[in-house]
């Protein structure tokens, strides 16, 4: 192994955050220039950012949005040395002009460096306890790190146990992370030798022959890692192991069967206290645990796995949405539609989805007259009615919604309640215009994604426009030309709009570039849900036309989006959100009325009618059951208001308020309290 020494014979510059510039001897590293500025400062920093002032190439985005996103191993292994922006370990060595940012502890982007160093932590206990182990890959995530590891014997509970306890010691030695280098082909030969299988494959797969490749080494510990890290293990200070999952290598079901470690670490103990509080406020809002506890859907084992069953007061709540969706979109201009949940097999052809897509399609039905394919796409068939008959400049846009039910393939185990499932409804629509109209129309459909996020109660939400990669011309469709000119439309409009975006290089789907539009919930998560695509493949795969102003026929453009994303994943979502307890206007049951005893069950009857004919939902608990056990029941069920009668409100035509979150408010008339639900019904309001 072999660690550069670098020359330094030439002179650099380093440019500040403050403006400022040095010049240093070409070599220098960022350690040696926090400690230049300030002894205290150098034993602050843990990892440097720098940016090169020559290159022109624009730093490169990645998606760390995403919940739980783990670094990709194209990332892990095949990040480009070469990008304009990086993060780097702070023993690197500086051999060119570079901006230059020193990172502390208490900067966000040092901490998945922490948690990587943490996995390197983990790996240097897993070996040193079971030395049979082989190690894949260990990527900082979002909320942590794992490592996938094969082992023929399981771990148990235990073992992680054990496993915390020896990474404590490792901490404790405080050996630094050193990045070596050695020969490729004589670290392939190693591998081989010792049967470590995964880290051949990393090697092969991401350097060249002839390549030198990039080590880390911590003590007696050498894993095959671009980095960064921090300085050494001690400033690996809280960590956890938490759990274990099996995962298959390479994601084949054919391949071994590994194990892997799930673990988190931050800077200090306080945020790791604070992070399983939030862990604890996220498992309180488990969709799948309320909608247990309030009866809003299932998913039956009988049926099979990421398949819906909507309840009544699920399925109510869904109308809710499904009336208020359909009601904005006539309102804005759009037509509604219904497609078949099956088509031929050929139009999926025509589309470009048998070739693109298919591996999230199911296999093909042989019917008497041909093969047939579930949807996954309502696009084909709106596309097919837009064909149906002549079109000219005068009718467009033409603009088609449907909340269609579509069917895709999930591996088993990976659905999750309602947020990943095989078959759901998408709130879809297709927008048909000329060239000239597609930016408006953009513009329009963020509007009305903004719209459906406010009005649902969300007041935060972050924006990413997802772009192709030229090079992979594999998983696209159509001309550099047309690629162009769609991103710079939706770049163009998000403009507009003055909202701030992230480039996503490589995410666009397979016919065009997209905005993704993804909203934070109360616990501060990011949820993938609307999204806005440009499409100019599919009107010219299914060759639509209209008739221009100029008489000639002309290709229309395309906008496919979805803003609840599907109903089942916005629906899940809200439940979190809200830890179900919904607004007045989504609630299934938006009163519960209580009467104190039998004798109180006639007035009790005529308060509900009256509420009914107001348009409230309303549930009589007329049970021959205590007042409190009652109130009980319908605060567990989370009903917005409960209402308690008595002699005393029968008296008066009055009802006495027990309002959920605020308790007892006492008694008010009957006819304000009717007015004061018909406001917050009709006005979607958020708070009661």
């Amino acid at each position: 192994m072999s660690t550069p020494s670098p020359i330094k014979d030439r002179n650099i510059q380093i440019q500040l955050p403050d403006g400022s510039r040095r010049e240093v001897p070409a070599g220098t590293t960022p350690f040696e220039i926090a400690n230049s500025i300030s002894p205290r400062l150098a034993a602050a920093v843990v990892v440097a950012k720098i940016q090169s002032l020559t290159a022109k190439t624009a730093p490169a985005a990645t998606d760390t949005a995403q919940t739980d996103a783990a670094l990709s191993e194209e990332a892990m292994y095949a990040a480009d040395d070469s990008a304009a922006e990086k993060i780097v370990d702070l023993s690197m060595p500086l051999e060119e002009d570079v901006a230059l940012w020193l990172l502390k502890e208490t900067d966000p982007e040092a901490l998945k460096v922490v948690r990587h160093s943490a996995a390197h932590v983990m790996a240097t206990a897993l070996l040193e306890l079971f030395p049979d182990t082989k190690l894949g890959h260990g990527p900082a995530t979002d909320n942590g790190f794992f490592y996938d590891v094969y082992r023929e014997q399981p771990f148990t509970p235990d073992d992680l146990a054990r496993i915390e306890t020896k990474m404590a010691e490792v901490v404790a030695r405080d050996d630094k992370f050193i990045r070596e280098y050695e020969d490729r082909e004589g670290y392939i030969v190693w591998a081989k030798l010792h049967g470590d299988f995964m880290k051949e494959h990393f090697v092969e797969k991401f350097t060249k022959p002839g390549d030198e490749i990039s080590l880390y080494k911590n003590g007696a510990f050498t894993d095959f890692c671009r980095g960064p890290h921090v300085p050494s293990t001690g400033r690996v200070k809280a960590f956890k192991v938490i759990s274990i999952a099996g995962a298959y290598w390479l994601g084949d079901e054919k391949n071994q069967q590994l194990q892997r470690i799930y673990g988190t670490a931050f800077f200090n103990q306080k945020d790791l206290d604070a992070h399983f509080k939030h862990l604890e406020e996220i498992k309180a809002r488990d969709h799948r645990t309320l909608g247990k506890q309030l009866d809003l859907f299932s998913i039956q084992e009988v049926a099979g796995a990421g398949l819906i069953f909507w309840h009544p007061k699920g399925g109510l709540i869904r109308k809710t949405m499904e009336d208020w969706m359909r009601d904005e979109c006539v309102r804005r201009g759009y037509e509604l539609v219904y497609t078949p949940h099956i088509m031929r097999r050929e139009l999926w052809k025509i589309s470009g989805h048998e070739g693109f897509y298919s591996q999230n399609m199911y296999p093909p039905m042989e019917l008497d007259d041909a093969e047939y394919r579930l949807k996954p796409m309502n696009c084909p068939g709106h596309i097919l009615i837009y064909k149906n008959s002549p079109k000219s400049y005068r009718d467009l846009p033409v603009r088609y919604a449907e909340l269609g039910n579509v069917y895709r393939y999930e591996r088993s185990g990976t659905m999750h309640g309602l947020l990943r499932v095989r078959g759901f409804t998408q709130d879809d629509a297709h927008i048909f215009c000329t060239p000239e109209q597609i930016e408006d129309e953009v513009v329009a459909c963020i509007d009305f994604a903004q719209s459906v996020l406010n009005t649902f109660g969300f007041q935060e939400f972050k924006v990413e426009l997802s772009t192709w990669d030229p090079k992979d011309q594999k998983s696209y469709t159509g001309s550099a030309e047309h690629w162009n000119t769609a991103i710079s439309s939706l770049h163009s409009a998000l403009n507009r709009k003055g909202i701030p975006f992230r480039t996503i290089p490589g995410e666009a789907a397979f016919y065009g570039p997209k905005i993704d539009v993804k909203l934070v919930d109360v616990l501060g998560r990011l949820w993938q849900l609307s999204t806005v695509q440009f499409d100019f493949n599919l009107p010219a795969r299914f060759e639509l036309e209209y008739v221009g102003e100029d008489g000639e026929k002309h290709q229309p453009v395309m906008v496919h989006r979805a803003l609840f994303g599907s109903v089942e994943r916005f629906f899940g979502v809200l439940i979190e959100h809200y830890a179900g307890a919904f607004p007045m206007w989504l609630a299934p049951v938006q009163v519960g009325i209580v009467p104190i005893s039998e004798k109180h069950l006639e007035y009790a009857e005529a308060v509900k009618k009256k509420l009914e004919a107001a348009g409230v939902r309303v549930e009589l608990d007329a049970r021959n059951e205590k007042m409190n056990a009652k109130i009980r029941e319908f605060t567990l069920q989370k009903v917005p208001f409960v209402l308690v009668m008595g002699d005393k409100e029968a008296a008066t035509e009055a009802v006495s308020v027990r309002t959920r979150g605020k308790g007892d408010e006492g008694s008010i008339a009957l006819t304000d309290f009717i007015a004061r639900a018909q406001k917050l019904i009709a006005t979607n309001a958020v708070e009661l």
